[in-house]
């Protein structure tokens, strides 16, 4: 018997073989278009200073919606989930990117039709089919045979692009013009008639294989450190994914407009005051923090592969992870209007 094909009783209806607790990361996923609804209507829609009680009860609610990708991505590492209760998990990671992404399609199609009503019967489906889709139990090292590889070369080059993208982003803690000034060179090579393309190839190159890895580990569990290596990747797929339907056909081919400071933060009226943009500001935070901790983790398993120590690496995944965090920080802070001179 496969020592990962454990009974699963555990907050399943003895005999119907349902498991309930493995839906919690689609009922997170569902509450999470209301908790960003509840911010907004503590914030208001004018910028003056709310009230003490105000801060407090909008960030305990944001810190909430915040919480729903990392719920579900500690229910990916439950031992006990079968493959179909595991990668609805890791879907729940991506939660706030696949919410701006339904809300930039339903955009693009004029649909009448609440985001919320629809998030809530798509995530439905997807709990239903992950309870029903035939599932069985792989083995604990899937065969993804030289993809990784590739898949890691490929990010090490992508690197160079994120970096200075990430950097550009920084400097909007100076203010808008520093940053349209940094943009403006770095535009000189990836806007650029060949630049453009072959970063475009790249980052579809990036998705397709990511998902592909993302879809073969998921089958089986893994420990924490793959857990969190393959749903931050999959967060990034379906970001990347999303940014470039943002950018290159709803901004650029439906608006018509330019991508640049005022397109990011949704002005006029910003991040945090209006109640579309407001999902924009998970959607950044992790991205920048997902796309620098999975490349930490990356960083991690060719540090073991090579021979060094495991607690080494592992301690410098943990300062890389904060580092992240740090750096997504910075980047929201100017993108809601802090600025350091």
């Amino acid at each position: 018997m496969n020592a990962f094909a454990q009974p699963r009783d555990r907050g399943a209806v003895v005999g119907s073989g349902f498991d309930y607790s493995a839906l919690a990361p689609a009922a997170a996923a569902i509450c999470y278009p209301f908790l960003l609804r509840a911010f907004h209507v503590v914030v208001g829609t004018q910028a003056a200073m709310p009230s003490p009680l105000a801060i407090v009860a909008a960030t305990l609610i944001l810190a909430v919606a915040f919480g729903v990708p990392f719920l579900a991505l500690a229910l990916a590492c439950r031992s006990d989930a079968d493959p179909g209760a595991r990668r609805l998990a890791y879907a729940g990671v991506a939660t706030p990117t696949l919410f701006v992404f339904l809300g930039v399609a339903q955009a693009l199609i004029h649909d009448p039709v609440p985001d919320e009503l629809v998030w809530a019967v798509l995530w439905l489906a997807i709990a239903i089919w992950s309870q029903t889709a035939g599932n069985p139990v792989a083995a604990t090292r899937p065969i993804v045979g030289r993809w990784r590889i590739v898949h890691g070369t490929t990010a090490a080059v992508l690197f160079l692009y994120v970096a200075f993208h990430l950097a550009n982003h920084l400097f909007g803690l100076i203010g808008p013009d520093a940053h349209a000034a940094v943009m403006k060179v770095g535009r000189v090579v990836y806007r650029s008639d060949v630049g453009e393309p072959l970063l475009v190839a790249a980052m579809l190159f990036q998705i397709g294989t990511g998902l592909f890895l993302a879809w073969r580990w998921s089958a089986a569990p893994q420990g924490f450190h793959r857990t969190f290596q393959v749903g931050s990747g999959a967060y990034l797929s379906l970001y990347i994914l999303g940014h470039m339907n943002s950018v290159f056909i709803y901004a650029r081919s439906f608006l018509g407009i330019p991508t640049d400071w005022n397109f990011a933060i949704g002005a006029p009226t910003g991040l945090i005051h209006d109640a579309w943009n407001i999902r924009l500001l998970p959607h950044y935070a992790l991205g920048v923090f997902f796309v620098l901790s999975h490349l930490t983790s990356g960083l991690r398993v060719v540090l073991l592969a090579h021979g060094v120590n495991r607690r080494a690496a592992t301690r410098l995944w943990g300062a890389g992870v904060a580092i992240s965090a740090a750096i997504s920080a910075a980047i929201i802070a100017g993108m809601c209007g802090v600025r350091i001179s």
